[in-house]
């Protein structure tokens, strides 16, 4: 969430680049400092009158010894009547507080100051390219692919689940786990992260914590009356791995890495243009996740957005990436790069990456701190990025490197973990 002393002090401020998101959540921040002033006005009439409360304590017991009766049995009523209006202001500091967090909980990130400035994702900027269109005459369609192959079953899928699920078989399944390990072993062999196997249900308060809710509630799979749910991405799990801790500057930053399964109701994703494996309920992916030092942030990012594109560059596919917009940046980014991988079944770029740096929004939402080396306690910057989402990927590899015979070419650097050059077409 955003610091509350940035709010107080600057709220011109927060308002206007709240605003560049579109929507009219910027509205909020008057609200919010409604709150903040009724929560600071009783907090202080409530200490002035504990105050009085101390200090009378001890004048009725000098009352007392003096024989002064009357008067502390006086002093006594004023003072129970000062313990009924402590009460009554605790009372409205707590509900303020509470509406204030609340309020905030609702506010999205603020865009970075640098972030282009436009509506929609028409307006986001692509920064480069790597590689080239590979050239394909009528090239075919991952699904008609994997069908042909025998990688694919969306048929048994939709018997066993419904649609937007995916069963892999045969060689299918084999290229999905080469990928998840080589996916793996690049970005800790060679990125220095560490690998974490993270639990794929999580609590409530930890979607909490990376801003999923409250406003994604109804795209999640809630558990147990949604006091749990199925992990959307590994971003909730890893990220609130360091939740309500503090860590040493010395720690940092922190690296890590996991493979999960991803669930996500994705409503009114149907059709063409979200066919077979482009946009389902259940997909894999292997996620970064990053906490560092504030001034580090934006530079970590570059460096964590790097480590998604070596993916793509080892299997040697072509891919753009491109900035977020300011109205087009997630919920609780600051800044975000996706990157975008060819397709050339689709005729299009599809995202397989989302890299983003959270300012310290999602790690004020966890409780998230860091003790500098003077002893100050400071607020960190979490970051991540999909190294990679597995369908686009997959959808990716078996478009860019079909063969003219309906064979698929496997990228070298794959190849180890897949155990073969190519999928070839079954014999008949």
């Amino acid at each position: 969430m955003l610091d509350i002393r940035l709010v107080r002090e600057n709220p011109e401020y927060v308002k206007e680049r709240v605003r560049l998101r579109g929507g009219e959540h910027w509205m909020l921040v008057d609200k919010v400092l409604e709150c903040d002033v009724k929560r600071r006005n009783a907090e202080t009439e409530k200490q002035a009158l504990s105050q009085e409360r101390n200090s009378s304590s001890k004048l009725i017991g000098q009352m007392m010894k003096e024989g002064r009766r009357d008067e502390a049995e006086a002093l006594k009523k004023r003072m129970s009547e000062v313990g009924d209006k402590i009460r009554e202001l605790d009372a409205v500091a707590t509900a303020a507080a509470e509406e204030q967090e609340q309020l905030l909980l609702a506010i999205p990130n603020m865009p970075h100051d640098g972030a282009p400035v436009g509506a929609d994702d028409s307006a986001n900027p692509e920064l480069r390219q790597w590689g080239s269109k590979p050239e394909i005459e009528n090239p075919k369609d991952h699904v008609e692919i994997a069908t042909a192959l025998g990688l694919l079953n969306f048929e048994d899928a939709a018997r066993i689940s419904g649609s937007g699920f995916i069963v892999y078989r045969g060689l299918g399944a084999r290229l999905e786990r080469a990928l998840i390990n080589f996916l793996l072993d690049t970005q800790t062999r060679e990125n220095g992260y560490q690998e974490v196997g993270v639990p794929f249900i999580v609590k409530r308060e930890c979607m909490y914590g990376t801003g999923q809710l409250p406003k994604f509630e109804e795209d999640m799979y809630g558990l147990e009356e949604n006091s749990m749910f199925l992990v959307p991405t590994a971003e909730v799990p890893v990220t609130n791995l360091c939740r309500d801790q503090i860590l040493r500057e010395t720690d940092l930053p922190v690296k890590m890495t996991a493979y999960t399964p991803c669930f996500r109701r994705e409503a009114g994703s149907a059709g063409r243009e979200n066919k077979g494996m482009i946009r389902v309920h259940q997909f894999d992916k292997v996620e970064l996740v990053e906490i560092c030092r504030p001034e580090d942030g934006f530079e970590q990012l570059e460096a964590l957005t790097s480590h998604a594109e070596c993916i793509l560059q080892k299997l040697g596919l072509h891919y753009r990436v491109i900035e977020l917009c300011t109205g087009d940046v997630g919920f609780s980014s600051a800044k975000t790069y996706d990157i975008e991988v060819w397709a050339p079944g689709q005729g299009k770029y599809l995202e397989v990456s989302s890299c983003s740096c959270f300012t310290d929004y999602q790690a004020r939402r966890m409780k998230l701190r860091y003790k500098d080396a003077n002893g100050k306690i400071r607020t960190p910057y979490t970051l991540n990025g999909s190294g990679t989402a597995l369908p686009r990927l997959y959808v990716a590899l078996l478009e860019q490197c079909q063969q003219p015979d309906g064979s698929v070419r496997i990228p070298d650097a794959l190849v180890p973990y897949f155990g073969a050059d190519s999928i070839q077409a079954p014999t008949k």
